[in-house]
């Protein structure tokens, strides 16, 4: 997930900055995302704020081997 805007959590998110979406079937039901914020913790966020993107398969192992 990309962050598109930080509004009404500036201390967790960055925009324009890549983040990490968990699954959550009732938090999307409710319009929220889960995502790993600046603390390193999963919280729920409006879903507003973050655009999906689709990066390539290199791309992605590299950032899961950053975790």
């Amino acid at each position: 997930m990309i962050c598109l805007s930080n509004a009404g959590h500036p201390a967790s998110l960055e925009p324009r900055k890549l983040y990490v979406a968990m699954d959550d079937a009732p938090a999307a039901k409710l319009g929220f995302i889960r995502v790993v914020d600046e603390s390193g913790e999963d919280y729920l966020f409006p879903r507003t704020l973050f655009a999906d993107i689709q990066v390539p398969a290199k791309v992605a192992a590299a950032l899961a081997a950053v975790r």
